[in-house]
């Protein structure tokens, strides 16, 4: 079995999900179409390793135990080893192994209307589009149980790769093109999904979570995330609100029904209701949400987002604004 991302994550990190992501413990149809394909050729490849060990070691154990004699070896057809062991046979294993991986691609694409996704890749997080339910989140997607969700792909920046082992297979997505994955999930669950190609500094920390629910609670989910930020209900609160929108976070962050409407980072509008923060780096918390506001460049070296200066009074403020925004 490959080695598992989670390894090296924090323990509260991991227990967040509810299986470690390999493409050999798959939780929807799709994926496990390509893990059938996966053992397929682990299974083939063992064969034709053991095949050539027995090649290259029967002549070696013959000649030692043959008598010695005198004169020229007996002769090899060497153009017949050429031909049917350095041609021929890997020409049928590839050909073979071809034909399975297009029936595993080609039975991806599922037949009649699915929900629609958009994600779009960024220097180093994910941001997630329901145009079909006018919501916008960012790290972490809600799929119903049971239904294929068409996933459309594209990049803001540079070629990054949509990955989630237990459910799909690796797509990239490219500046300029839109790329389409599949995504359905035989189970309830949380799932993490990653970057899959080399996008940057912080490539190893550009991670999402995939959610399968039961369609009442996806339906719940949608109404909630559709919904504009709910107005402070108590002293603390508007004062943490009157901090993050005086500061420099509305240049970059949007929260719905304020006047925050920055485009650059992250949807805020829910940004409680989410399991991680920086795309999958810490779990939220408070603690957490702190020390990420504070100084994002200890935590993600190299991240785009700014440290925003604030007094202790001012950052204890606005977390407990941010904490409100379920």
């Amino acid at each position: 079995m490959i080695p598992s991302v989670l390894i090296g994550l924090p323990a509260q990190l991991r227990v967040l999900y509810d299986r470690d992501p390999s493409v050999f413990s798959p939780a929807g149809p799709r994926a496990a179409r390509l893990a059938t394909l996966g053992w397929t050729m682990v299974v083939v490849a063992t064969i034709v390793f053991l095949f050539v060990l027995t090649v290259l070691l029967l002549p070696l154990w013959r000649r030692r135990n043959a008598p010695l004699v005198d004169g020229p070896a007996p002769p090899v057809n060497e153009r017949a080893w050429v031909l049917y062991g350095g041609a021929a046979a890997p020409a049928l294993v590839l050909a073979g192994i071809f034909i399975l991986t297009l029936g595993a691609y080609r039975s991806a694409a599922p037949a009649g209307t699915t929900l629609t996704i958009e994600v779009i890749g960024h220097q180093w997080w994910w941001e997630i589009r329901y145009p079909d339910h006018l919501v916008q989140t960012a790290n972490e997607i809600h799929i119903p149980v049971g239904r294929p969700v068409k996933i459309l792909l594209r990049s803001v920046d540079v070629i990054h790769s949509f990955w989630v082992p237990n459910l799909a297979g690796k797509t990239d997505a490219i500046p300029g093109i839109t790329n389409t994955s599949w995504l359905e999930a035989d189970e309830p669950g949380t799932w993490r999904g990653t970057c899959a190609e080399y996008c940057g500094m912080q490539h190893a920390h550009m991670a999402l979570s995939v959610v399968a629910q039961p369609e009442g609670e996806f339906a719940r989910w949608v109404q909630n995330e559709r919904a504009t930020s709910a107005p402070p209900s108590d002293s603390a609160t508007l004062d943490g609100e009157h901090v993050f929108l005086t500061s420099q976070c509305v240049y970059c962050h949007t929260v719905r029904g304020t006047q925050a409407t920055g485009t650059i980072g992250p949807d805020l509008t829910h940004l409680a209701s989410r399991l991680t923060l920086a795309s999958g780096t810490l779990p939220n918390t408070r603690g957490n949400l702190a020390g990420w506001i504070e100084n994002p460049d200890r935590i993600k070296p190299g991240t785009k987002m700014p440290a925003v200066p604030l007094d202790a009074a001012q950052l204890q403020a606005i977390i407990t604004y941010l904490e409100s925004l379920k």
